[in-house]
């Protein structure tokens, strides 16, 4: 079931007002050429409220909202890998009444046969922040490094458990490929995005392949020890936790999340939508709350958005097609 604004509003409210980032109520006014004239834009997020994905959405949201005679409003719709959302947007009318924040998992999604219509049936709008991929163990977990974890995984090949965010999952790429470039076997969990941590704490796994906004309170609180960055560069929230290539290993798993709207959407819309993203990105609060959730702004407008994904939607079919994950669309979730 989709989670509304409304259910998912308290926890939420909770979690935006410990950033002291505070909901504005703001009454549809008056809209911009190429915005829907009924005030409301409604923006499908692909995982439950609460979720990273979901505060990182509502703080756009919010902003999109301040700066737009509309108002921006999220509605959760998980499921799938990110499918089920997709394809409700995709089927919506290309009048700018419909946004996905969207990620990496358009491509995973696609080309795990999950999603039958791949990155070409939206239109980008602009990107508008990166995460970095983190390994993490429970801080009295034995390994103090990426390459003492490896050589866990070596010695026991097969029965060290990392979860991950699902099947088909950036997540779940990120550790297919950690494990590729150690040539090590673990058992590979799938967990909702929402149960992944709470799985670590619990010591029903013993690490999680994660994105940081779900992980940062635990590090920082000292029950969480992150092992490695999957990226070219630290990450600045995690200063001090080296990279997977610091430690020997060729890894760079950026992920990103940003806004697309359904195929045929005008111009005119995309930059009225592009324009509003552009002006919250760069605002002090959505910068000061992205440092607090372990997330990096990174706009892009829609031109050079579009090249972004298309170039890593070939990378993304090579990869699964090489380790085995490559399936076709018509023969997933419909």
């Amino acid at each position: 079931m989709a989670v509304t604004w409304r259910r998912g509003a308290a926890v939420v409210a909770l979690a935006l007002g410990a950033l002291g980032f505070g909901l504005v109520a703001v009454r549809p006014g008056t809209a911009q050429p190429g915005l829907p004239e009924r005030g409301i834009i409604e923006m499908t997020v692909l995982f439950p409220a609460g979720s990273s994905a979901d505060v990182t959405a509502r703080l756009l949201a919010d902003g999109m909202s301040r700066r737009l005679g509309n108002k921006v409003i999220v509605v959760n719709r998980p499921g799938a890998g990110g499918a089920i959302g997709y394809r409700w947007v995709a089927a919506q009318k290309a009048d700018g009444s419909a946004i996905v924040w969207n990620s990496n998992s358009i491509s995973t999604a696609h080309h795990s046969g999950a999603l039958a219509v791949d990155y070409t049936a939206f239109e980008p709008v602009a990107r508008v922040l990166v995460e970095t991929p983190v390994l993490a163990v429970r801080a009295d977990a034995p390994w103090k490094t990426l390459p003492e974890f490896v050589a866990a995984m070596k010695a026991r090949p097969g029965q060290i458990t990392i979860g991950h965010s699902g099947v088909g999952s950036h997540t779940h790429m990120s550790l297919v490929a950690l494990l590729r470039a150690g040539g090590v076997e673990a058992v590979e969990v799938p967990f909702g995005a929402a149960q992944v941590v709470p799985s670590l704490l619990g010591a029903q796994v013993d690490a999680v392949l994660q994105l940081p906004g779900a992980l940062t309170s635990y590090v920082t609180g000292g029950q969480l020890r992150l092992l490695a960055a999957l990226t070219a560069a630290r990450d600045p929230n995690f200063p001090d936790v080296p990279t997977a290539r610091e430690q020997g290993f060729d890894l760079n798993l950026e992920a990103w999340r940003g806004i697309a709207v359904p195929k045929g959407t005008s111009p005119v819309t995309i930059n009225a939508l592009e324009a509003a993203i552009k002006a919250t990105v760069a605002s002090p609060d959505f910068i000061e709350a992205s440092v607090r959730l372990g997330v990096k702004p990174a706009f892009l407008p829609a031109a050079e958005f579009a090249r972004v994904i298309a170039k890593e939607d070939d990378e993304v079919r090579a990869f699964m097609a090489q380790v085995g994950l490559l399936k076709q669309a018509e023969q997933g979730i419909r």
